[in-house]
């Protein structure tokens, strides 16, 4: 239910029940005393004051109850129409059980104030009572307020119904996607990539100088088959094997010394449990920038920062490659990809060539707005 500002409607209703129950009052040939204009205050109070219902459930709902205890205080045998909007607003909010002990105060309070009003015969109270605030009005009033929120809710259900099915429909399809590429395209790359060797190996076995277009076809060949193996990892998540994560940055480190890269790796903050999705992503932004550091960036050392806040966490990966700032870099599969998860979880992603030469790669994945 909307609880933002009053609004033109909320205010017509508000004046309309107003006008209602100070017409009914006024009805009643009532005197002109103090106590007769603290009576028509009060019913003009109790249906203005409907105005704020929406964004204020239950003061309004304690408002208008006592306006109507105090207008029939007061002598005007007046129905309780405001309070029962009231209750209707409460119970779509869901105040079930403050609606309820409210109507069982109202229903004792009423008889009093009529009592109170000068009537002394107790059943003539009652009835005035009765008359001004039926149980059934109230349990219809309760019943109309809570078929109402089931529907809103139900029908919040089913928009994260849609989303969940859209999600996993979403996963489907790149498990297809995942499968096609790897069943028309690996075999045709492999197979690319192994006559280019074998045609390599040939010709400088036969002593005869081997074609740049064929070194050339070789080497996309291989960059070929490692793109698109890490697309299909990247693709094909589909939790057969247990998700490598931060605990396995590690590993990564020590393989990129492995082939001679001098890398490092800071840990900062309190090590705090991230989502599992935050997890993978930081997983995949080291796996990746160290592979293009390899790949492409001609660097002698690396470094690897995490560092772990309340609210985020942080990864920087930079290197001392030949990267300027003159150099425009050219994005690629594997920058489009972690740029495209980090924004996914709700983060950001920096880049780019350093000042003082090399790349580097930022960013920062926050830990309370991703489940």
């Amino acid at each position: 239910m909307s609880r933002g500002r009053i609004g033109v409607r909320d205010w017509a209703i508000a004046a309309g029940v107003a006008a209602i129950l100070l017409v009914t009052g006024l009805s009643g040939q009532h005197s002109a005393t103090n106590l007769d204009l603290l009576g028509y205050a009060l019913l003009t109070a109790g249906g203005l004051a409907l105005a704020a219902r929406r964004r204020a459930p239950v003061p309004v709902l304690a408002v208008t109850g006592l306006c109507a205890v105090g207008y029939q205080a007061a002598g005007f045998d007046v129905p309780a129409v405001a309070y029962l909007f009231a209750v209707y607003a409460a119970v779509r909010a869901g105040h079930r059980t403050t609606t309820v002990a409210a109507s069982v105060i109202m229903l004792a309070a009423l008889p009093l104030a009529a009592m109170a009003s000068g009537l002394h015969d107790t059943g003539e109270a009652f009835a005035q009572a009765r008359g001004a605030l039926e149980l059934a009005w109230l349990i219809a009033a309760g019943a109309a307020g809570e078929a109402l929120r089931q529907a809103e809710r139900r029908a919040d259900e089913a928009e994260r119904t849609r989303e969940e099915t859209a999600r996993r429909r979403a996963n489907e399809e790149r498990l297809h996607i995942a499968r096609e590429l790897h069943d028309s395209l690996t075999h045709q790359i492999s197979v690319i990539k192994v006559q280019a060797e074998v045609a390599v190996h040939l010709a400088r076995k036969r002593g005869e100088q081997v074609p740049e277009t064929l070194l050339a076809i070789r080497e996309a060949g291989r960059e070929a088959a490692r793109e698109l193996r890490a697309t299909l990892e990247a693709l094909r998540d589909d939790d057969k094997k247990p998700p490598h994560g931060l605990d396995h940055v590690p590993e990564l480190v020590q393989r990129a010394r492995a082939t001679g890269l001098d890398a490092t790796l800071t840990i900062e903050g309190h090590r705090n449990d991230v989502p599992a999705a935050v997890d993978r992503t930081a997983y995949r932004i080291v796996q990746e920038s160290l592979t293009n550091i390899a790949r492409h960036a001609a660097a002698a050392t690396a470094s690897v920062r995490i560092y772990y806040r309340p609210d985020a966490l942080a990864i920087r990966v930079d290197d001392d490659g030949r990267a300027t700032p003159d150099t425009a870099p050219v994005p690629g599969v594997g920058l489009l990809g972690m740029r495209e998860r980090v924004t996914a979880l709700g983060g950001h992603l920096r880049a780019e060539p350093r000042s003082e030469g090399g790349f580097t790669v930022q960013a920062e994945l926050p830990v309370d707005q991703t489940s």
